[in-house]
């Protein structure tokens, strides 16, 4: 066995583990999770902040 039926074993290994990997994406045992992850930030609730957190803050900013 030479470097070049190594590279070739590599090759073929990286191609199986990126088509898996594609198939796992888009199966739909992933979907749920992936629709929430992608409602996280939207689902997000900021407080609003006061008027004196926001001098504070500016005092410390410059």
């Amino acid at each position: 066995m030479d470097i070049n039926d190594f590279r070739s074993i590599i090759t073929v290994m990286g191609l199986l583990s990126f088509l898996g990997i594609c198939a796992w994406a888009y199966s739909r045992q992933a979907q749920p999770g992936f629709e929430e992850a992608a409602r996280l930030p939207l689902d997000d609730d900021d407080l609003p902040v006061s008027k004196s957190r926001q001098e504070q803050e500016g005092r410390q900013n410059g």
